[in-house]
């Protein structure tokens, strides 16, 4: 603190010039429509180039994401052997822009300025580069509402990161955006605090994708399995851009399994 003030000191002169130049500047362009006008439209120009550069940037991040092996699916003539084996596109990303958010209510959602006609529609899944967000349950043309994983009635199949025990995440009952509880996990497993939950890859994400770290352990649910909190991975209060995941597949599954209820 001494060595500052002594340097403040030393230069309190260059500081002064450039404080009543700042501010002579402010008060010409504020009172001077001409300058003020040019002012701005500068502003506007280098603001959008800036949105533009990040816009670019996420679309990059989506294709890179894209050619991800865990976006790929497996299609191999011997189980057995990875020789011969033909990848195919399994999962896709389309990135969106949040335009609206909640976080502080018992239910709630996220908006995104990506529809239909950009490839999104209901029940895909949603992450951001943190981890699982959530799945869409409304899609207009240009516009996609997504349920949060902070809602009363999301719950997402989940794992262990270590030893691949399989549970299923929903938001923690104390409604904090921060904290989420992961359920029903065999009480085989020997669940450290610390230890990464994941997706599982049952449900609408690739497998391995971050949903938190473990917080704390519950007490066993019955005798069978174990509940525990997690300490979510995406803060959801600063959310910016998320990743929709078009599992290409999808339709096929629920198709094939919706004929295994009914046969039964």
């Amino acid at each position: 603190m001494r060595n500052l003030l002594i340097f403040i000191t030393k230069y309190n002169a260059f500081f002064l010039f450039i404080i009543f130049e700042v501010s002579a500047l402010l008060i010409y362009i504020k009172y001077n429509s001409f300058q003020k006008a040019t002012f701005i439209n500068s502003s506007t120009s280098v603001t959008g180039n800036l949105y533009a550069r990040i816009s670019e940037f996420k679309r990059e991040n989506a294709r890179l994401r894209n050619q991800l092996k865990s976006s790929l699916y497996a299609d191999t003539l011997n189980k057995h052997q990875v020789v011969d084996t033909v990848y195919k596109q399994q999962y896709e990303y389309i990135v969106g822009r949040v335009i609206n958010n909640s976080t502080n209510r018992a239910n709630n959602y996220i908006t995104i300025n990506k529809g239909s006609k950009q490839g999104i529609a209901k029940g895909m899944g949603v992450i951001c580069n943190s981890g699982l967000v959530g799945k869409v349950v409304l899609v207009s043309d240009h516009f996609s509402v997504i349920q949060s994983l902070l809602h009363k009635d999301s719950q997402f199949s989940a794992m262990l990161a270590t030893n691949k025990e399989i549970g299923y995440i929903q938001w923690g009952d104390e409604l904090n955006p921060h904290k989420g509880l992961l359920r029903d996990v065999s009480n085989n497993a020997v669940p450290k605090v610390g230890e990464r939950v994941v997706t599982s890859g049952y449900s609408l994400f690739p497998e391995g994708i971050p949903i938190g770290t473990i917080s704390s352990l519950k007490t066993k649910s019955g005798g069978v399995s174990l509940n525990m909190d997690v300490a979510l991975a995406v803060d959801f209060t600063k959310l910016q851009y998320v990743y929709v995941v078009d599992n290409k597949f999808a339709t096929e599954q629920a198709g094939l399994e919706a004929q295994q209820k009914k046969d039964e």
